[in-house]
């Protein structure tokens, strides 16, 4: 199998999938996690956005080659409105051994949301239903399932009432449910309310995501939805890449996988982007903003990191951090 769709076969209650993080949670990252963290069901990637020249940039191509995801179960996920570059992308993926493909409607940046994609194509739920209906004449479902990841609306979760009339009409293989709106972005309180009435009402599987931080978020979780099978973690997992293990009931995060993880990534971006210091330095202070949660009292210390320049300031900087901070993440 290409992509490692092996892996996809799974046997546990809950399953746990790890959310697409633009510029985050690209193939490095992916096989850096997989490798040190292993447990998570789904890894999604970072959405592609096909138009009319083409279904992939080299970047994008670059993230979803079988070569860079072996071994583990990746989902391609496309951002568009257009049912036929959604169609002609999903050909795509399939030759490259990929079995199951998810539509963004959940992103809520404004130019997204500007052009009808993304978040902003849940505003015409006629619009929507006109999408997958051409999608699911022409797809050969035997080849390659679909999966979308979507919000509750734009302004009102009442919204969602017409939404979720759409997505009972057609076989999805899951549908997960962000139960915020668009609007939100990523403050306020997930609707649990609305969530639940999806989850006990839909013809399909449904996968929960937003706001699993801790055991305890999760086990709330469970509780609240006990016949609930699946759990999309993303700033969760950023911040402590064991969390999976965790919520599974194992070891909590240890400094030294903590600093194996870094130094792979690290050394990682470092072979791709050689001999650029700039654009290694921007990706792991992006993922600093993550880490940082995972230490007590480093707060002040990150701020070197943000501030080097070059490599020999940063790995001094990160060194510190290391060496005089413990690893203090609440499972609580």
């Amino acid at each position: 199998r290409l992509v490692g769709s092996e892996m996809c076969i799974r046997d546990r209650d809950m399953n746990y999938y790890f959310a697409p993080m633009e510029g985050v949670t690209g193939y490095v990252y992916r096989n850096a996690h997989h490798a040190i963290f292993p447990g998570i069901d789904k890894y999604f990637t970072p959405f592609v956005s096909p138009n009319q020249n083409r279904c992939f940039t080299p970047r994008e191509k670059r993230d979803i080659l079988p070569e860079n995801n072996r071994g583990i179960c990746v989902v391609p996920q496309i951002l568009t409105n257009r049912s036929d570059y959604f169609l002609c992308t999903m050909k795509e993926l399939a030759a490259f051994g990929y079995q199951e493909v998810n539509l963004n409607l959940g992103c809520p940046s404004g130019t997204v949301v500007s052009k009808g994609k993304g978040a902003g194509f849940l505003e015409d739920a006629d619009k929507l239903d006109a999408f997958f209906d051409e999608v699911f004449q022409k797809a050969d479902l035997e080849k390659m399932k679909i999966s979308v990841k979507t919000r509750i609306g734009i302004e009102d979760a009442e919204e969602f009432e017409d939404l979720q009339k759409v997505f009972q009409r057609y076989p999805f293989a899951e549908v997960i449910v962000h139960p915020r709106v668009r609007s939100d972005f990523y403050k306020n309180q997930p609707d649990r309310q609305v969530f639940g009435a999806f989850l006990k009402e839909s013809v399909n599987p449904v996968c929960y995501n937003g706001d699993i931080f801790t055991v305890s978020d999760a086990a709330e979780l469970k509780a609240e939805f006990p016949e609930l099978e699946s759990i999309m973690c993303g700033r969760g997992l950023l911040s402590n890449p064991a969390l999976v293990r965790e919520l599974q009931g194992g070891e909590t995060l240890k400094k030294e996988e903590l600093h194996r993880f870094h130094d792979t990534l690290y050394e990682s971006y470092r072979t791709l982007f050689a001999p650029d210091e700039r654009s290694v330095l921007f990706k792991m202070k992006e993922l600093w903003g993550y880490f940082i949660t995972a230490f007590q009292g480093a707060e002040r210390d990150v701020k070197k990191i943000k501030k080097a320049q070059h490599f020999a300031e940063y790995e001094a900087a990160v060194s510190h951090i290391f060496e005089n901070h413990e690893v203090g993440l609440s499972t609580e």
